[in-house]
């Protein structure tokens, strides 16, 4: 399986379950501020990822895959202060958050290989 099927595959699972997890603040916590911000970052990176896919050239590629890092990092972000302010159980937490850890490591990894090219 190539890199970008990976990061497609992997990107967009995480999107879907930072979608449900969103779902469920607003529902069970009725918590709207963070949640949507952690909504936008959170699937930001699939969505970018999947435009990469199009780029105009190499340079507007490694461009899409740094911002979906940096959206990736702000994900985590917004995850550890879901957690450190109790609308996130550290279940939940760790899980959600071993796999955006893998996703930025799957960027950061697939950015080194490209400017390595």
């Amino acid at each position: 399986m190539k890199r970008e099927s990976i990061l497609r595959e992997k990107s967009y699972a995480f999107a879907i379950r930072i979608v449900k997890l969103c779902g469920s603040l607003c529902e069970e916590k009725k918590e709207f501020v963070l949640s949507k911000q952690l909504l936008r970052s959170g699937t930001s990176p699939g969505a970018l990822a999947r435009e990469a896919e199009y780029a105009q050239s190499k340079a507007d590629f490694i461009n899409k895959l740094h911002v979906a890092l940096k959206e990736a990092n702000e994900t985590a972000y917004w995850l550890q202060l879901l957690k450190d302010t109790d609308y996130l159980e550290e279940k939940m937490c760790k899980s959600i958050y071993s796999d955006c850890d893998e996703l930025i490591s799957i960027l950061v990894s697939s950015l080194k290989t490209l400017k390595n090219s």
